[in-house]
């Protein structure tokens, strides 16, 4: 007698996991279907342009001179805003209100204008008696010392000390000023004229502001 085949439990199928689109290809499909739009566009846009090319010469020379007015309007903003900037005040008012890194700025600026070339302003900490350099319209180098003080405040001797002990040999100079706002010793005057170093007053700087002699004539 035969006996009965047993039958294999039927075993389930598991379900097949569908693999995540990653970020990367996601992007790439959307990059490809913006290229595909992007071309029909352009091909779009040459018909356009191949049919109406009287309206499309217009409305480029439209932009093209709408773009050049806006360039020229930045051009002129920035050459007005530097010439602000970089002008010397003529009034000793100017001079006498400025804050300490203005007046070194203004300074500067009556160098720039009366012909001087290689303009810097250096001062600030370690500036070793350095304010402003310069190269003078005769080609020489100088060095201008900045004190910016009240009328009562005088300038004194160890400044001139400080400024002839650096600006040749530090910073390669032939010539050394300082200018001020307020005047100077006794002992300032003195020592300056032994060095001959040019000490520039609130009255010499009033009378070069205004047009007349530079510190380094």
């Amino acid at each position: 007698m035969a006996t009965p085949t047993r039958r294999r439990p039927a075993t389930r199928r598991q379900p097949v996991r569908r693999r995540r689109r990653t970020a990367r290809q996601k992007r790439n499909d959307l990059i490809a279907v913006g290229s595909v739009l992007a071309l029909f566009a352009a091909i779009g846009a040459a018909r356009w342009v191949n049919e109406h090319r009287g309206i499309a010469l217009a409305v480029g020379a439209l932009v093209l001179l709408a773009g050049a007015y806006f360039v020229a309007r930045v051009i002129t903003g920035r050459i007005r805003a530097h010439r602000h900037r970089w002008t010397a005040p003529t009034s000793i008012h100017a001079y006498l209100t400025a804050s300490p890194d203005e007046f070194e700025q203004q300074t500067a600026a009556l160098c720039r204008r009366d012909g001087c070339t290689r303009v810097r302003v250096v001062g600030g900490s370690g500036d070793l008696a350095a304010d402003v350099l310069a190269t003078t319209p005769s080609g020489k180098r100088i060095l201008i010392q900045c004190k910016r003080y009240a009328p009562h405040n005088k300038v004194g001797s160890d400044h001139v000390q400080r400024v002839n002990g650096t600006y040749r040999d530090i910073h390669g100079c032939q010539q050394a000023a300082i200018v001020t706002t307020s005047s100077y010793t006794i002992d300032a005057i003195k020592l300056a004229r032994r060095v001959g170093m040019r000490l520039y007053n609130s009255n010499d700087l009033a009378h070069w502001a205004a047009g007349g002699r530079p510190p380094w004539n």
